[in-house]
């Protein structure tokens, strides 16, 4: 799985009296696939560090809400 977005199939009861879900999604952080960090990793300028709230690059990780994700993926 090379991709920080994951699904699933949670179980559906056919007892449930709500709308059954069929697929679930959640995000996995970046630094799962990493084991040690390597050196010289490109780095955000301060103020971009500050935004993203990380200052190396291959760590940033933005939170889409549910909404966005469920409309058809991670948006550009």
């Amino acid at each position: 799985m090379n991709t920080h977005l994951k699904t699933y199939h949670p179980y559906v009861s056919p007892f449930d009296p709500c709308k059954p879900m069929l697929e679930k999604k959640y995000s996995t952080p970046p630094h799962l696939y990493m084991g040690f960090q390597p050196p010289n990793l490109p780095q955000f300028s301060p103020f971009e560090a500050l935004k993203a709230g990380t200052l190396w690059k291959d760590f940033y990780d933005p939170w889409y809400g549910p909404n966005e994700i469920a409309e058809g993926g991670i948006p550009s």
